[in-house]
């Protein structure tokens, strides 16, 4: 292997992996030198000149000349009478530079040092990898699904490096096949087995984030700030943003007209609904704006608990509360405070219609029960569990869960 194929292939391997031509030459310097240091002991007295582009690759050694009989370190001097071969009018005690081809380390030298530069050249990948992606973290990522398995989706970036998209940061409802464009945003970088290991997410507020950037101009040119996102990813997410211009309405600007421009990002997290809300200091508003799309009465703060009691009428209770208590929950994270609903009027109430339940309990158990003329909560109650069994086709399981839940409405 003679010194222009082993710079060749280097070249090649070089382009391939998209490493600078300065870094690529000091890396090359750098394992030519090891190859002379294991062969000769020292490299202090070598010059490596080296040209990527072209392909050259030259090595010089620089001895000390010494008297015939005198050498004591054949790596460091040379004999007159070998110095006077090369150039006639050399003396002793001047340094000659010896030019030297690498075929003379030997085959086993040779092919050790290209295994070695191969090694280097991937750590170094291997470290521009995970310094690109370690500044990337939390910014927008367009790839291409390549593998799909059961636990993660292999994702290959514009310039083929391997991501991963874990199961657990997909969105419910996501399909993808191999080839199709994906986009997600850059979660974090681990290293595992001394090689970086890129997480994507598709369920981080920060995808959200950037979506709206996106797609809403006045976020991206900073007229408006999104304050926070709180997100259940593929079922509800809560937006609280604030423009710094007048003029600038935040939550018209975000939906659009008609929702135009928000139907792009509910189309994108799976028609997740999505609540844009105009953020302000003023925590009991924040707090019965982000209980939307419910009408809050009154809101009143427990004073050094972190809690708030919400007072709405009871036709709003299961609007704030949710389905699966979802709506309260996130409206508990975008404003820091555990929310208490209370309907306004509460003591007077003796029954509650079965229809405020639709958010605890599924439609269709609902209609079973008022199917046997049950149309609230008291009246369920009071047939009790036996007569229900016998009077509808609901399992034992199922009632069992409907009576818990009506029996706390009067707890």
């Amino acid at each position: 292997m003679d010194s222009i194929n082993l710079i060749d292939s280097f070249a090649e391997f070089k382009e391939f992996k998209n490493i600078d031509r300065v870094t690529m030459m000091g890396v090359l310097e750098e394992v030519f030198r090891a190859m002379v240091r294991k062969a000769n002991g020292t490299d202090d007295n070598v010059d490596v000149i080296i040209n990527v582009d072209k392909g050259d690759l030259e090595l010089w050694i620089n001895k000390e000349i010494v008297k015939d009989g005198e050498v004591e370190d054949p790596a460091l001097e040379i004999e007159l009478s070998k110095a006077l071969k090369i150039e006639a009018d050399f003396e002793v005690g001047e340094e000659i530079a010896i030019e030297v081809k690498i075929e003379d380390f030997g085959r086993r030298n040779i092919l050790a040092l290209r295994q070695n530069l191969i090694n280097k050249v991937m750590e170094l990948e291997k470290d521009n990898i995970f310094k690109k992606y370690k500044d990337k973290i939390g910014e927008l990522l367009t790839g291409e699904v390549y593998q799909i398995w059961k636990r993660e989706m292999l994702i290959l970036d514009e310039e083929g490096n391997e991501l991963i998209l874990p199961k657990s940061e997909q969105i419910p409802g996501d399909f993808f096949k191999k080839g199709d464009t994906i986009r997600t945003v850059v979660e974090r970088v681990d290293h595992t087995n001394n090689s970086p290991k890129i997480i994507l997410s598709r369920t981080s507020g920060a995808f959200l984030e950037r979506l709206f950037e996106l797609e809403i101009p006045e976020i991206f040119d900073g007229l408006i700030t999104i304050k926070k996102i709180v997100r259940t990813p593929g079922d509800r997410a809560k937006v609280a943003v604030e423009s710094y211009d007048d003029r600038v309405d935040p939550v018209g600007a975000c939906v659009g007209m008609k929702g135009a421009r928000i139907h792009g990002i509910v189309r994108e997290l799976r028609n997740e609904n999505i609540d844009v809300i105009n953020y302000t200091e003023n925590v009991k508003l924040l707090i019965q704006r982000a209980l939307s799309p419910a009408k809050v009465g009154s809101v009143e703060l427990v004073e050094d608990t972190g809690r708030a009691n919400v007072y709405l009428h009871p036709d709003e209770v299961s609007k704030a509360i949710g389905r699966g208590g979802q709506n309260i929950k996130l409206a508990g994270k975008l404003t820091g405070y555990e929310i208490d609903v209370y309907r306004e009027g509460a003591e007077d109430i003796e029954d509650v219609d079965l229809g405020e339940f639709s958010d605890e309990i599924e439609s269709w158990v609902i209609d079973e029960l008022k199917a046997i003329g049950c149309d609230s909560a008291k009246s369920v109650l009071a047939i009790g569990k036996e007569d229900l069994i016998k009077r509808t086709d609901l399992e034992d399981e199922t009632i069992d869960d409907v009576l818990k839940v009506l029996k706390s409405e009067f707890e």
